[in-house]
């Protein structure tokens, strides 16, 4: 048999890699000889540089920028196609893994080391960049990674605002100059890997829907989500772009609407991106069987998530699904409609969410075996095979 491994990571506690790692260690106590290929994917998130890197293509570039809270860090980008193209990734700069629990707060946070990332990428000579923006730490439109390119920020008093601006500085936006901006990406295009389709605003908007797990309270959600509408309004004025409703202009913060307004992107399915980009269908052509999975499968998952992205192509090629996870969630019947065949929680039983975490790569050693066995029961897979 040969096996196609492409799981994503499992947040706060697997790497793509790492989780792939752990279910090979797996599976090989029952079948040592199986061959197994492994890609390393992700829609958007933790990992979509590194999922890049992995195919031996390109190089990592490592340089200081500001992280969400405006202390300076450590991150990188990939280069590739002999210096012509880069990956960047907002979780290096801006994510909301760079954060503990108790510093995540959105009203603080700014995507200001996201622009300096794609700013050292520019300088590097890369005249295409393609940019992941999933796992942010941030809800403020693009607005800090807007100024780290060269925009400016004006109050209703016609006063600078700081950089780098952060989500508490959306309401006071009265005048936008993007001509800093245009001079600096002159001749660089920029595409943006995108997960979810929700617009800027409203009840299915970034402050709402994704505004809690970064630390909003119900208030600051609010203020939030006012911000964003004031930013829109003015965008419309002085841009000439109307983004509020635009599917996945609420990525990330709002940082999805930034993008398209301040920097002319476009935006990309994530997971689609990727697999084009590392070859996923040449491997699959060889595949008897993929290993898929992310940390939760529920009713979110077949908005082309991971696991999903990768299903829907391996049907196509007639290839069976499994998929592996921390958690199922309400819903998650709908991802057999999308290629995979089962689903499978590697948890053990009942404990703590930090348990899980903490013992996630365990666990996923343990599920490869199992699922090993179960594969040693089909007809011409002995021990072995």
């Amino acid at each position: 048999m040969r096996m196609l491994l492409a799981i994503d990571s499992f947040k706060e506690s697997m790497t793509s890699l790492q989780a792939a790692k752990a279910f090979e260690q797996g599976i090989r106590t029952v079948l040592p000889q199986i061959s197994i290929a492994t890609l390393l994917v992700s829609d958007g998130g933790e990992g979509f540089t590194e999922a890049f890197l992995h195919t031996g293509k390109g190089h990592r570039v490592r340089t200081m920028v500001t992280g969400p809270l405006g202390k300076r860090i450590m991150a990188h980008f990939g280069i590739f196609d002999r210096g012509k193209q880069a990956v960047v990734e907002l979780a290096q700069a801006s994510g909301l893994a760079l954060l503990k629990p108790g510093e995540r707060n959105p009203m603080r946070t700014s995507s200001y080391g996201t622009g300096e990332l794609i700013n050292a990428a520019i300088q590097q000579g890369v005249r295409t960049i393609t940019v992941g923006i999933g796992g942010s730490a941030t809800n403020d439109g693009g607005i800090g990674m807007a100024q780290a390119l060269g925009a400016i920020f004006y109050n209703a008093q016609g006063d600078l605002i700081a950089a780098p601006a952060t989500g508490k500085d959306l309401l006071s936006i009265a005048r936008i100059d993007l001509s800093g901006v245009r001079r600096r990406l002159s001749g660089v295009r920029i595409a943006v890997a995108c997960d979810v389709a929700n617009p800027m605003t409203g009840p299915r908007g970034s402050s709402a829907v994704y505004g809690p797990q970064k630390g909003a309270t119900p208030a600051m959600v609010r203020h939030l989500d006012a911000g964003l509408r004031n930013l829109c309004r003015v965008i419309r004025k002085d841009v000439g772009k109307n983004i509020e409703r635009m599917p996945g202009a609420g990525a990330a913060g709002g940082i999805g609407g930034g993008f398209v307004a301040f920097l002319g992107a476009r935006l990309l399915p994530g997971i689609d991106t990727l697999l084009d980009a590392v070859g996923f269908d040449s491997l699959l052509a060889s595949a008897d069987l993929v290993v898929t999975g992310e940390g939760a499968i529920d009713g979110q998952t077949v908005n082309n998530k991971a696991p999903v992205g990768v299903a829907r192509r391996a049907r196509k090629r007639g290839v069976p699904v499994i998929a592996v996870c921390g958690a199922i969630g309400p819903g998650a019947h709908r991802v057999h409609d999308q290629g995979i065949g089962a689903v499978y929680c590697i948890t053990p039983g009942p404990m703590s969410l930090e348990r899980a975490i903490g013992s996630g790569k365990k666990h996923m050693t343990q599920a490869g075996e199992t699922i090993g066995r179960l594969l040693t029961l089909l007809p011409g897979m002995g021990k072995g095979t």
